[in-house]
């Protein structure tokens, strides 16, 4: 059984502490036996001696490029909280609704583009592939802005909105179309007055596989659906080989992602975060970086004047 196998369940019991206010001795302790460095040149050290790095991103990068979170106060669409539209059960009740507001994502994020710690993190990755150095880039959105950036080696733990899966024969398939199907042109307006398009099944996007013409859904982990396992046995794979991990703009609250850089700082890692505010995870940590991602992270991958450029 693997490192990642046995502290999972150790993981997700102990990743809250912080979380509460300390009201016993007991929990201040847990709060105070750590105090995470915010000192960029001792992170830059130990950036400049890392050959495996694993970054972890979370909402909080594509927030700054302007892309809707829909968490918290505020986060609908429409008069619903995408935990209710995001769920196999929402598709089989109501597909069209479903599809509009996965249409209307699709639709603002390709007026999006990456930011200055998206750029940060592809341009890193290709300087250090040059050094015989590896990036790689476990991300839980879903909106492709690290690919738009140019990021070569990126896991995409919850899917892509930007890609397809039939509910009939299973093929998954990219789709850049816009609008996806002529049916929803002009759909998915967020508004709470709007109407439900309610379009029949057979306008809603179609598997285009030989003689399938099932129904297409997006290509995402909704809630109460697994992750790819053959994706997580990648995480794994780079967690357990990675010497530095960089946690970017996320939360630390979703799991199983929330217990990636956790695990890697219980074998004695470092793990930097940046992020706008502290996080469950933060004491767990050897670096914290207050602040947006798209300042904090460009100097922190800035080349470093050790580096050897060919």
């Amino acid at each position: 059984m693997s490192l990642f196998q046995l502290t999972a369940r150790r993981l997700v019991s102990q990743a809250y502490c912080g979380l509460k206010a300390a009201s016993s001795k007991k929990q201040k302790f847990c709060l105070e036996m750590a105090r995470p460095s915010s000192n960029m040149a001792d992170f830059r050290e130990v950036f400049a001696k890392a050959k495996h790095i694993v970054i972890i991103t979370g909402a909080g990068v594509s927030a700054e490029s302007g892309v809707p979170t829909f968490r918290g106060a505020g986060g609908f669409w429409r008069k619903w909280q995408a935990q209710e539209l995001a769920t196999p059960q929402a598709f089989a009740r109501n597909p069209s609704r479903v599809w509009e507001f996965y249409h209307y994502r699709r639709e603002v994020m390709l007026s999006k583009h990456p930011n200055p710690a998206h750029v940060a993190i592809a341009e890193c990755e290709r300087r250090l592939s040059k050094q015989g150095r590896s990036v790689v880039v476990i991300t839980q959105n879903i909106d492709e802005l690290h690919r738009k950036a140019g990021t070569k080696h990126l896991l995409e733990i919850h899917g892509s909105l930007f890609k397809t899966r039939c509910i009939n024969c299973g093929n998954v398939a990219a789709n850049y179309k816009s609008p996806i199907c002529p049916a929803l042109a002009g759909k998915g307006a967020p508004d709470p007055e709007t109407e439900d398009a309610a379009i029949p099944v057979e306008d809603l996007p179609q598997c285009e596989e030989d003689g399938c013409n099932g129904l297409l859904r997006p290509h995402v982990v909704w809630f109460g659906e697994t992750l790819d396992p053959g994706i997580l046995t990648e995480v794994e794979k780079e967690l357990e080989i990675c010497d530095l991990c960089l946690v970017v703009g996320t939360s630390s609250v979703v799991y199983p992602a929330a217990m990636f850089a956790p695990q890697v700082s219980a074998r004695g890692v470092p793990v930097a975060e940046f992020n706008m505010e502290a996080t469950p995870a933060t004491n767990r940590f050897r670096f914290h970086f207050p602040g947006p991602c798209g300042t904090t992270l460009p100097p922190a991958l800035a080349r470093h004047e050790t580096e050897i450029i060919s």
